[in-house]
């Protein structure tokens, strides 16, 4: 029986569920997987160098997270509209004459979201990082039908180009403590990840985001929100989540991106479709 050989590209992903979800996929359809954990720094290597490594070495395919997403359309060509549009991917399938290029955190957000809350809009959003997660939330933000979208970070720039993308505006700092007249927050920052902070995020993190002891938000922050989503799932209770569920929001854990995500992911990987629900009853067991 053929083993489809999958792995991870990142940086900080030792403690990564990502190879749990994985084979627990192909223990529900009866095939067999294996999946790497690959640090190009560790390897000394770049991104491409990376990636080539991969497709040379007998990989099906890879997850990529951060600081690679939006290096991935840097080496890889897209034929996918609208991974194009949003301008980073998390997925990569090896084909014999080709790389493909897929955001599974784009739909795996909608499936997400939708799951928990069906058809309603989510509303008037501020999302707190705009790198390759913040984009794709986005994007599929526009796709779920929210009347506003608010953009923050570190670097003005970067929230401008995807503002300009998604017909959203960019949020200062003080948007961020009064949020009177936002239904939902968005975390897309690594703040409050077990392990802390990946490489180089963490130097540019510091100054921007100075004084949130581990959250998006800042300690003043205050409004009633309707809704919020948190993409740290490790651990399950970030100080960003007490700040948000304080203010009456609804909370979608970053966990339901993982698994759809990593669901959506499995199945380009393979061209089969898992048992989610004795994926997720076997993960919640083994956890």
């Amino acid at each position: 029986m053929k083993t489809f050989r999958l792995g991870l590209i990142g940086a900080n992903i030792q403690e990564s569920r990502s190879p749990a979800l994985q084979v627990t996929c192909g223990l529900s359809v009866g095939l067999n997987v294996s999946y790497d954990l690959l640090i190009p720094a560790e390897h000394k290597l770049n991104f491409p160098q990376m990636l080539a490594h991969c497709q040379e070495t007998g990989f099906d395919g890879v997850n990529v997270t951060y600081p690679f997403k939006e290096d991935v359309l840097k080496t890889v060509d897209v034929g996918q509209k609208t991974v194009a549009e949003i301008g980073a991917s998390n997925t990569v399938r090896f084909l014999p004459a080709s790389l493909n290029a897929w955001n599974t955190d784009f739909t795996g957000f909608m499936a997400a979201y939708r799951a928990k809350w069906d058809q309603s809009k989510p509303g008037r959003v501020l999302i707190i990082g705009t790198g390759g997660v913040g984009r794709a939330i986005a994007f599929a933000l526009m796709e779920l039908g929210a009347t506003a979208i608010l953009l923050h970070d570190v670097d003005p720039a970067k929230a401008s180009l995807l503002a300009s993308a998604v017909g959203g505006s960019v949020a200062g700092v003080e948007q961020l403590i009064n949020l009177e007249g936002v239904d939902a927050v968005i975390n897309c920052t690594p703040l409050g990840m077990a392990g802390g902070m990946a490489g180089g995020l963490a130097g540019g993190l510091a100054g921007g985001l100075a004084g949130r002891s581990g959250s998006a938000l800042p300690a003043a922050a205050h409004g009633r929100l309707s809704w919020a989503f948190d993409a740290v799932y490790t651990p399950e209770r970030t100080p960003f989540r007490a700040q948000v569920e304080a203010m009456g929001a609804a909370f979608l854990s970053g966990y339901e991106l993982y698994f759809h995500q990593g669901i959506q992911a499995f199945e380009i990987f393979t061209g089969t479709t898992p048992d989610q629900e004795w994926v997720r009853k076997t993960l919640l067991h083994k956890a």
